[in-house]
């Protein structure tokens, strides 16, 4: 499966992370977004290691898993990583491939160089990412 520049444009507008975005900008990350064929079993995110990737899963599904305790079955459209993007935070929980899958990928290394390039999509970001971590603080 090869996404379009199109396709990967309206799957990132649904990233809370990327709402801010106009669609040049949504463009922009999507010329960094690679997709990637994964066997089943494979693990994408570990708990407790660093987040460097972010997801959005094509095809396939995913298991989350926190501990011992199976959390969620991700599906295709449904993303993770996000966050761990802009805050290098630990990951909270293990994904896991249940199937084949195919996703889209943003690394950290491109994602930091898109935001040093393009000052203007940094600022809409952060803007996002105060919305989702403090919701409920006043103006």
């Amino acid at each position: 499966m090869r996404l379009g520049k199109d396709a990967k444009v309206d799957l990132l507008k649904k990233v809370p992370l990327f709402s801010k975005l106009d669609k040049n900008a949504l463009q922009a990350v999507a010329q960094i977004a690679d997709e990637l064929d994964l066997p089943a079993g494979k693990a994408m995110a570990s708990e407790g290691d660093r987040g460097r990737e972010f997801f959005v899963l094509l095809e396939g599904e995913a298991d989350v898993t926190k501990g011992d305790r199976h959390i969620n079955t991700m599906k295709k459209g449904d993303f993770f990583g996000e966050i761990a993007l802009v805050t290098k935070m630990p990951r909270t929980a293990t994904v896991t491939a249940k199937s084949n899958v195919d996703v889209l990928v943003i690394t950290e290394r491109a994602f930091d160089t898109l935001l040093k390039n393009q000052p203007e999509i940094s600022r809409a970001v952060a803007e996002a990412l105060a919305e989702r971590v403090a919701p409920e603080l006043p103006v």
